[in-house]
Parts: structure tokens; sequence; C-alpha cells
């Protein structure tokens, strides 16, 4: 067992998980979708792209894509939590909320599609 292919596989699972943990309850209500959640996400995320540079392979350039993808649609989804909350409600806190749930929804597809794309891989190697 490589120490290396499960800090990656590590890093990629948390970061669904902890997206997934924020995307899950009411669209509209505020207390199911703490912002500390999203912080973590985004953290997680980034550090989980960071992981996928060194891969030169095509389904490394998949995982890497699926990476960039969802850390775009969280750092949004904080651009508009930001927007929403802390800059005098320039937009309609009911539709920034659900702006903010679906890019994280859109970033967790991402991340699905990673962890989907980990386990072919996965399967495919030979011993």
């Amino acid at each position: 067992m490589s120490f290396e292919k499960v800090v990656f596989g590590f890093f990629i699972i948390l970061a669904m998980t902890l997206n997934f943990g924020f995307f899950i309850g009411e669209n509209n209500n505020p207390l199911h979708h703490p912002v500390h959640e999203l912080f973590a996400a985004i953290v997680v995320n980034l550090i989980a792209t960071v992981l996928k540079f060194g891969d030169r392979t095509q389904i490394g350039a998949i995982h890497l894509a699926a990476s960039l993808v969802a850390d775009l649609q969280l750092i949004v989804a904080a651009v508009v939590w930001a927007l929403v909350t802390d800059m005098g409600n320039q937009l309609a806190p009911e539709s920034g909320l659900a702006s903010v749930v679906s890019l994280s929804g859109g970033a967790f597809m991402a991340n699905i599609t990673s962890v989907i794309v980990l386990i072919i891989e996965t399967v495919m190697m030979r011993r």
C-alpha cells in the first residue's frame, strides 16, 4: 500500500463528503448551510487540486479538470455568499443562498466525477 495513494484518495473523498455536507439541506434555510462548512470544502478541494498536479496521465488530467471545476464553483459560491451577507445585500438573500447551494451542488457533481475516476483507476490497476 502506497502512503501517497492513501493521502490522495483521502483528500478526494474528504472533498466530496465536505461538499455534500454543505450541499444537503433545505435550499433556503441558512441553518442547513453553515459558512464554515463551505470554507472547509474550499480548503480541502484546493489541497486535493494541488495533489493532482503531478500526474501526467489522461486519467490524471480528468482528475485535475474535475478538481478545478469544483474549486471554481466553490470559490464563486463563497463570493456570492460574501456579496449577499457582507456587502449590504446586493443580491436578494433568498436567491443568493439558493445560488450558493446550487453552485456547491455543481462542485459536488465534479467531486463525484473525481471519485468515480479514482475507483475506476483503482479497479484497472494490475498487481
